[in-house]
């Protein structure tokens, strides 16, 4: 925590809730029940493209959603800005900006979507989504894989799957459910026949250790484009989340599926592209 406070509140979900257990009664507000992502900080929101390509800013990791109490993603959100305004050795009246800018944008989306999009985007927002628009499956497997070639370096962040883990892997790449997820896209046909060419335990933060979290390199066959002959896809184990929920809400009970509807809601555009599944009887979701 000395080091990096930021980096600490990110990786502490669970000791955030505590905290905010032992604060007086009333304290913070009781919202209602919707769903929310439970662990909003930062780092879990960014661009986000749809099956057609177009682009928006959601949030991207969505382990913790719950229907639950907006006012706890309002906390989490604010306390994340405020430690990355502190590592950054910004002074404490830019840091109440920036939280203060964070409940006008909150409050303008409540107003309704026509005041939204006549709101014009902050010029950061722009050039995020600009950059993101430029990239390609290379670029993707440039910064997590090392290289192009169609593998997956073992090393510091790949480990080796066991033969029993392939073969799973393997049976849950030919489904019919992640066959279509893959060609969802629309540059990949609806047919295209998808093939795994490499896969690896991911070794990826807080969220991967003791959990099942694969990285499988695909090959989309029949697909005349080269942007779609390669995709890396994401399987990730669901756990149960640790985000306060209310008691009534209604929420499937399968860890995989609850993230899945929250991402719907929260994120639609990345839930769209995302599936439950199971995996060496494990609940896993794909994205």
């Amino acid at each position: 925590m000395a080091c990096s406070p930021h980096a600490y509140v990110r990786g502490n979900t669970r000791k955030f809730y505590e905290w905010l257990g032992e604060v007086k009664r009333g304290s913070v507000p009781d919202g209602p029940a919707i769903w929310i992502c439970g662990d909003c900080h930062v780092g879990n929101l960014g661009p986000v493209a749809d099956a057609d390509g177009r682009l928006e800013v959601e949030v991207r990791d969505l382990d913790q959603t719950v229907i639950g109490n907006p006012a706890h993603d309002l906390v989490r959100l604010g306390l994340s800005l405020c430690t990355a305004a502190r590592s950054s050795n910004l002074p404490g009246v830019t840091a109440a900006a920036i939280v203060e800018q964070m409940i006008v944008g909150y409050e303008e989306v409540l107003v309704g979507r026509s005041a939204r999009a006549a709101r014009q985007e902050p010029n950061a927002i722009r050039q995020v989504l600009r950059r993101a628009s430029k990239r390609r499956w290379k670029h993707l497997l440039t910064e997590r894989v090392e290289d192009t070639k169609p593998h997956i370096p073992i090393g510091q962040r790949f480990w080796p799957l066991s033969q029993r883990e392939r073969r799973a892997v393997d049976a849950l790449c030919a489904t019919e459910a992640l066959r279509a997820l893959v060609t969802s896209l629309s540059c990949r046909k609806d047919d295209a026949a998808v093939d795994v060419v490499d896969a690896a335990y991911w070794v990826k933060g807080c969220s991967s250790l003791g959990r099942l979290r694969i990285a499988v390199l695909a090959r989309v066959e029949s697909s005349s484009l080269e942007d779609g002959q390669l995709c890396l896809i994401d399987i990730k184990e669901a756990t149960r989340a640790c985000a306060p929920r209310y008691g009534d809400a209604r929420m499937p009970k399968v860890d995989a599926e609850r993230v899945v509807a929250g991402a719907l809601h929260l994120s639609p555009f990345l839930g769209k592209r995302m599936r439950a599944a199971r995996l060496l009887g494990r609940s896993v979701f794909v994205r």
